[in-house]
């Protein structure tokens, strides 16, 4: 078995990734661009969108590996410091910070033989290296996408137009007028930051009026409500129509319909409208502190006229409008192989493609809710594939997963979902394989990491123990005084 693997990234992706493929008995070098690893997390990183006033979106049961829980007073959201201290706790704890070369870039992935070449870029110098296995964890959130819009280029407000990518300090916006473009969970939560942080005025401009979810219910993380392992099961097998009435219901009982708190009406369908979500935002609508607008129709200097025919001055724009896929490094022949565009990349189960044995993707799908989890799962099927600890997938299998790829380019996917089918690919899903009551927790709850070291290779003798602590602080709580 070869050994010698190149990872290409020092964020979660490739921390996780190093993590099991150590534990397979490889002898990953990972590849860090910035000084500091940490990938997004690490705020000071010019390749990280993060602010650094942010917050997680997610909770911390489902924004941590099953190895390393957070500090003890850690609180429900972690700030994205903590997030990037506990990053580099974990690489502490499994040997991963001395296997990290910063400070260098890779510049250039190739074929070679039976093996890949990957070129170097650290400290002015190029060099090439050649690795048996190479890994891909480099992140999908680097690249901003802005969509065109007339008269953009002219934008006059002192602030400018910016990407949320680029929107790192809100002092800059006290006392200013501020436009937020998007409807992603991001977008929401700049909006509402800069609402309360002083901004003279915050209006958002959106495409689609989404559905908006608030990150707790009643002191309990959405996650827990939204996202539990029963969900997913049944979300496998229903229907598209059962999914939208049971999406749409589940959304108006715990967020509400976003015209009650005076945002557009969303679109009656869940399905044509989407999700999204945001603590506070609804309600500073409510209170007349953020206004609403549909996407501009043209910029005349400071002045955007919106297609509903209103039209309002802005000192500053910030897009919060997603990203284009970019992997500026793979070869033209590893490009046109993968199908690479800026909007997706056709991999088998998102991690391999039959055609390129030795190379594999981490963390290249659309995403829906936390990431931590199923990133650990892909790292752990991924990891054990090579290492022998499961079958290796057949071909006819590899290439029946590389059309579905194919047929569902640009879906966003549920996080909670992804996490179990990879969990079944790395044989460590707990269905079937642990008591009726430990079952029950499991379902009733969100879809965690540790949840997956119950059973199968890894497992971690006080993982049920996790689970239940979890379930206990994090799950839904009787609302009824009787």
């Amino acid at each position: 078995m070869e050994k010698n693997v190149a990872i290409i990234g020092g964020g979660p992706a490739g921390l996780i990734a190093a993590r099991y493929l150590i534990g397979q008995g490889f002898e990953p070098k990972l590849f860090e661009a910035h000084d500091r690893i940490g990938g997004q997390w690490e705020y000071t990183n010019p390749s990280s969108g993060v602010w650094p006033l942010m917050r997680t979106n997610t909770a911390r049961m489902v924004t941590r590996f099953s190895d390393l829980d957070y500090p003890e007073g850690t609180r429900t959201f972690p700030r994205n410091q903590q997030v990037a201290a506990y990053l580099r706790d974990f690489a502490a704890k499994f040997g991963i910070s001395d296997r990290v070369e910063l400070g260098t870039r890779v510049t250039g992935l190739k074929r070679d033989g039976d093996g890949y070449v990957l070129t170097l870029e650290h400290d002015g110098e190029s060099r090439s290296e050649r690795f048996d296995r190479v890994v891909v964890a480099s992140g999908a959130y680097n690249k901003p996408a802005i969509p065109p819009i007339s008269g953009l280029d002219g934008f006059a407000g002192e602030l400018g137009a910016i990407h949320a990518f680029d929107y790192k300090d809100p002092e800059l916006y006290r006392g200013k007028r501020v436009l937020v473009a998007g409807g992603n969970i991001s977008s929401l939560e700049i909006a509402q930051d800069l609402a309360m942080l002083g901004a003279q005025s915050v209006a958002t401009t959106m495409r689609r009026q989404r559905y908006v979810m608030p990150k707790l219910i009643a002191g309990t993380p959405v996650e827990s409500f939204g996202f539990t392992r029963a969900g997913a099961l049944w979300q496998e097998t229903a229907s598209s129509d059962e999914w939208a009435k049971s999406t749409k219901d589940f959304v108006l009982q715990y967020g509400g319909n976003p015209a009650w708190f005076g945002a557009p009406e969303p679109d009656d369908d869940v399905r044509i409208a989407g999700t999204t979500g945001s603590q506070n935002f609804l309600n500073l609508v409510a209170e007349d502190r953020i206004t609403c607008y549909p996407w501009p129709q043209r910029i005349e200097g400071r002045k955007v006229i919106f297609a509903d025919g209103r039209e309002a001055e802005f000192d500053g724009i910030i897009f919060g409008t997603g990203y284009h896929l970019n992997l500026p490094f793979l070869s033209d022949e590893l490009a046109g192989t993968l199908e690479l565009s800026a909007k997706s990349i056709t991999l088998a189960d998102h991690t391999f493609h039959p055609e390129l044995p030795g190379l594999a993707f981490m963390g290249l799908w659309g995403q829906i809710g936390p990431y931590l989890p199923p990133l650990e799962l892909q790292a752990r099927y991924l990891a054990y594939s090579w290492g022998g600890a499961i079958p290796a997938r057949s071909e006819a299998d590899l290439h029946e997963a590389l059309e579905a790829c194919r047929q569902s380019a640009g879906n966003d996917i549920y996080q909670h979902i992804q996490t179990i089918r990879f969990a079944r690919l790395a044989g460590c899903d707990p269905e079937g394989r642990v008591n009726d009551e430990l079952a029950g927790i499991l379902a009733e709850n969100a879809v965690t990491a540790v949840s997956f070291r119950l059973v199968g290779p890894d497992r971690l003798p006080d993982a049920e123990a996790q689970v239940r602590a979890d379930a206990k602080r994090f799950g839904r709580k009787p609302l009824d005084t009787n």
